[in-house]
């Protein structure tokens, strides 16, 4: 029997199974800067103040679209279509045909895997609201795969 993930849809998953494909990578809780001239979405270091730095997972989830403005509800349509979200991401690579990865949680049977394959955000990152607005584009990072 093949796993949900490839049986299915996203548009077809159960909330649970939807939440399930978070990998807990966190990289889309980055803040992120468009290129005014190009359109080119740069990620930054800068992750949401809500973000808890060690699990990478949100401490208001529930809330989150409520308190940050910018918080993206992500959708089945959106995984296809934002190419800002890394080609890491379980969204995404499902989204695409690609299956999870062997580091996926849901693959591996570890949420820890995630960070050990170092795909995760942690130690990598620091709070928004503790740089200055003016010194954003300092945090400018390039590891982030899109």
């Amino acid at each position: 029997m093949k796993p949900f993930w490839e049986a299915k849809s996203l548009d077809a998953l159960s909330e649970h199974e939807w939440e399930s494909l978070c990998d807990g990578c966190a990289r889309c809780c980055m803040i992120k800067m468009e290129d005014a001239d190009t359109g080119e979405i740069h990620h930054t270091a800068l992750v949401c103040e809500l973000l808890d730095l060690n699990r990478c997972r949100c401490t208001r989830y529930p809330q989150r679209h409520e308190l940050v403005k910018d918080c993206i509800e992500l959708s089945a349509d959106l995984a296809a279509s934002l190419r800002w979200l890394p080609k890491s991401c379980g969204y995404r690579r499902v989204a695409e045909g690609r299956g999870l990865a062997d580091w996926h949680p849901l693959v591996s049977g570890d949420p820890q895997s995630v960070h050990d394959a170092g795909v995760s955000v942690a130690g990598k990152v620091i709070p928004v609201n503790l740089v200055h607005e003016d010194e954003h584009e300092d945090h400018i990072v390039r590891w982030v795969e899109t």
